[in-house]
């Protein structure tokens, strides 16, 4: 019986590190595309133009600098963009310019087809 009560937390510690903090609901694009990088900060805009850092509202003009600064001291920095699917592209293409100024790994976060 304690074996199995191991095994099980065991189990969650290893799931539980692969949950991505996900702090505002928008309607992601269908993907059938998986990734395998591990990334540790979320931007999120929503339909209304909103971008956030994690949980935290921020106005364009500081996301570059709030990034840098969550993002400070990491070995390979990584973000998740989660977008609205009815967000156009220009504003998911200003985020991506940020990360490629700032050599940050990116990956768009999609829901599954």
């Amino acid at each position: 019986m304690t074996d199995i009560v191991f095994l099980l937390l065991i189990f969650f510690i290893i799931v539980s590190t692969m949950v991505s903090p996900n702090g505002l609901k928008v309607l992601l694009p269908k993907s059938s595309a998986k990734t395998t990088g591990k990334q540790t900060v979320s931007v999120t805009i929503t339909e209304d133009l909103q971008y956030a850092i994690n949980t935290d509202v921020v106005p364009f003009s500081q996301l570059e600098a709030r990034l840098r600064t969550s993002l400070a001291g990491q070995e390979k920095p990584g973000v998740i963009l989660r977008t609205d699917e009815t967000v156009d592209v220009k504003y998911v293409v200003k985020v991506m310019e940020i990360a490629n100024r700032n050599k940050y790994e990116l990956v768009l976060a999609t829901r599954a087809n």
